[in-house]
């Protein structure tokens, strides 16, 4: 899906959280590589459960329902037992994903965010190609403000702010789109001629959202590009309900 000759800088934070990580990822230079990890959080807030307790099957419960469903629509939601062990879970493909790009990456997603978060009651991890997040509190149809990382090109442009300028019109033109009331994947990629080159975007939202909810989240990480990656080559907000990326290179395949 996408090629780059440089590496990239992640940036995680979090509301509640005090530590900036930074670390660097390989650049991804393969399809099959599009399933590499890029970050996970597991959450204390929650609590933990026992092994063999019944949250931790109902939690097992979720995986193998998202492992089913997501990957022939890109998306499922699911609550499994009651409270208090209750367990609700999502998980989403790109948009561009394949069905089999999707399984591949939830059956490698699902095992790796059980063995990083053992016993938390609440994780979210990101691939290239998916997230899948739980939680014991319901967070459906709800903007996910806390998890959030950016992910950015080392590379810097020539005209930081004109640069910026166009980033944010294209995001903003393929938020309309997303956000239009036609669109069911709430995904949309498109590119925009910036001069002498093509500058390359996607925008995405957990389809868990209203329309109105995945504009709201969409406009409030677009509104971040000065912050997250300021005259950058490439760049991304991925959080736990809607996500943007850019690029000078073309890293988008028809869905």
């Amino acid at each position: 899906m996408s090629s780059s000759s440089s590496a990239e800088r992640i940036v995680s934070f979090s509301i509640l959280a005090i530590a900036i990580q930074f670390l660097f990822i390989r650049s991804v230079f393969s399809q099959s590589q599009n399933n590499a990890f890029l970050f996970h959080k597991c959450s204390d807030i929650e609590g933990k459960f026992t092994s063999k307790s019944p949250y931790e099957t109902n939690l097992n419960s979720i995986f193998r329902q998202l492992s089913y469903r997501v990957p022939s629509t890109g998306f499922a939601s699911s609550s499994s037992g009651n409270t208090p062990d209750k367990v609700n879970g999502l998980a989403l493909c790109r948009g561009d994903a394949s069905s089999s790009d999707c399984g591949s990456c939830l059956a490698i997603a699902i095992p790796e965010i059980s063995r990083r978060c053992p016993d938390n009651k609440a994780g979210i991890i990101w691939y290239d190609n998916c997230l899948v997040k739980y939680a014991s509190t319901n967070f459906f149809g709800k903007i996910d403000f806390e998890n959030r990382f950016y992910l950015y090109n080392v590379n810097n442009v020539s005209d930081p702010a004109s640069f910026n300028m166009q980033t944010k019109t294209l995001l903003t033109e393929l938020a309309k789109k997303v956000t239009a009331g036609i669109n069911n994947k709430l995904f949309a990629a498109g590119e925009k001629n910036i001069g002498k080159q093509m500058l390359y975007g996607l925008v995405q939202c957990t389809r868990d959202l209203r329309s109105e909810s995945c504009k709201a989240c969409l406009d409030g990480i677009i509104g971040e590009i000065p912050n997250c990656c300021d005259g950058k080559e490439g760049g991304r907000v991925v959080g736990g309900s809607c996500n943007f990326r850019y690029e000078i290179y073309p890293f988008v395949t028809d869905a």
